[in-house]
């Protein structure tokens, strides 16, 4: 679900909070989970860890049937490329993945040649 999100998904975005800082990233995974709250860090029980999370506006409304709001979270596995350069994704990314450079609210993020290719990758490409 969340390689396919839409910005009609994230209307009610308010805000990244990044818990690391995403600069030396290449990648981030991006998911929407449910949680209890508009704001404040959402508990996280993937592998891994989270990288940053959305905090939503006042306007935004739960689900009707379960309370619970749509928030994005961004978080990488063990076996991705900032834990393990040399591993499945040296090259290439997960469907999910996007460059954390192109994320702010109310749009999704981007795939870019840095978060498909890596970092070398891309600086072999400009030569820089």
């Amino acid at each position: 679900m969340s390689s396919l999100l839409t910005d009609s998904d994230l209307v009610h975005e308010a805000k990244v909070v990044w818990l690391e800082d995403p600069e030396g990233l290449d990648y981030v995974r991006q998911a929407l989970d449910k949680t209890p709250r508009r704001k404040n860090k959402p508990r996280y029980a993937r592998d891994g860890r989270m990288i940053g999370y959305i905090e939503l506006g006042a306007d935004a409304e739960a689900d009707p049937d379960s309370g619970l709001y749509r928030r994005r979270v961004f978080f990488l596995l063990p076996h991705d490329r900032d834990s393990d350069p040399e591993g499945v994704y040296r090259q290439g990314a997960p469907g999910e993945a996007v460059d954390p450079r192109t994320i702010e609210p109310n749009r999704v993020g981007e795939k870019t040649p840095r978060s498909q290719l890596g970092t070398s990758s891309t600086v072999a490409a400009t030569g820089s």
